[in-house]
């Protein structure tokens, strides 16, 4: 089969590599997957550039953490899935639910992910793809559409009708939140730095928009728009960079979700002493169980929420994909047919 690999030590682009891999061959609790698709993320950018925490690479691995496709074959003690079910990772193999377990992810060392035409994975690692949703659509959801559910309505507080919902930026997980607490009857206030974007997420039900490059005083009019009450939930994908502002934004008991570093900054202010203040918290979102994407799941069917996908590659341009997404021109999910 073929299969992409992260070189050990690579530090950009060219150490994705194309190369021929044995096929694999499912153990009594593995599943045997055809991937039909799979997605970018920003944790996929620091694998390949060398910058992902933890502890360097032994071997090459496979990178990205979501796969959809169909199931070829299961071993021996398999009951949870068939041949031809329709199937798509979770970005933790084994945390089923409960308190977060740490575990390996799917697409960093010492774990191979998803970017490969065949890949064998724990049966309690997938999770059943709604009869609607398509391939390109399922394999946008283990990573980012996770992240955003637990962010919303999970950690803390669940958010509810009429509650302001901040989302920073428009990438994958921002765009899911978006959708996610408009169904819920949240009013979304978004922020990107390009107007046409943000455009584009007025017509995903946005109710207000703010070009942060335009207005860097962003929490300002966070408050302004909110009649000085602020937000009772802030998806906080930037980091170190947006995160002082980000507190600056919560109201009274909200919270801030702090999943992303996009930011990076060197210096930010990361002190949470503010929070105390309003009675409002801080969460660290570790992406989510099967259960939550499960619980997802459910609620987009009754919503009829289809992930948002920016652009589509073929699979022998994966690079390509890689480098847009490095770009951030994307709105919403980069998707890898394979």
């Amino acid at each position: 089969m073929k299969a992409y690999e992260v070189a050990t030590g690579s530090k950009d682009l060219s150490g994705l590599k194309l190369v021929e891999r044995p096929d694999p061959v499912p153990g009594p609790r593995q599943v045997l997957m055809r991937v039909r698709a799979t997605s970018l993320n920003f944790r996929d950018l620091a694998v390949v550039l060398g910058v992902y925490p933890g502890p360097p690479a032994a071997k090459p691995v496979v990178p990205l953490s979501d796969g959809a496709g169909e199931v070829l074959a299961v071993g021996s003690e398999v009951t949870r899935f068939k041949r031809g079910d329709r199937v798509v990772s979770t970005f933790f193999q084994v945390w089923i639910d409960g308190p977060p377990r740490p575990t390996p992810a799917l697409g960093a060392a010492p774990v191979d992910g998803m970017l490969t035409q065949m890949a064998v994975l724990h049966e309690d690692g997938l999770v059943a793809i709604p009869p609607w949703m398509s391939f390109d659509e399922a394999a946008t959801l283990p990573c980012a559409g996770v992240t955003a559910w637990n962010g919303l309505m999970v950690a803390g507080k669940p958010i509810k009708p009429g509650d302001n919902v901040l989302v920073l930026g428009t990438g994958g997980v921002s765009i899911h939140a978006l959708q996610f607490a408009r169904a819920a009857g949240a009013r979304v206030i978004a922020t990107s730095s390009h107007d046409e974007k943000l455009a584009r997420a007025k017509t995903l039900g946005a109710a207000e928009t703010i070009n942060y490059k335009k207005t860097p005083d962003w929490e300002k009019e966070v408050m302004r728009l909110t009649g000085g009450a602020g937000v009772a939930c802030v998806v906080e994908v930037g980091g170190s960079g947006t995160l002082a502002k980000s507190f600056a934004s919560v109201g009274y008991g909200g919270k801030v979700s702090l999943i992303g570093v996009l930011t990076n900054a060197q210096g930010g202010d990361t002190s949470p002493h503010g929070l105390m203040f309003r009675g409002a918290s801080l969460h660290g979102i570790m992406v989510g169980s099967r259960a939550m994407f499960e619980n997802m799941l459910a609620a987009m069917t009754v919503n009829a929420i289809k992930p948002v996908i920016d652009k589509t590659y073929a699979f022998d341009d994966a690079p390509a994909a890689f480098q847009y997404q490095m770009e951030a021109k994307h709105f919403g999910k980069v998707v890898i047919r394979v």
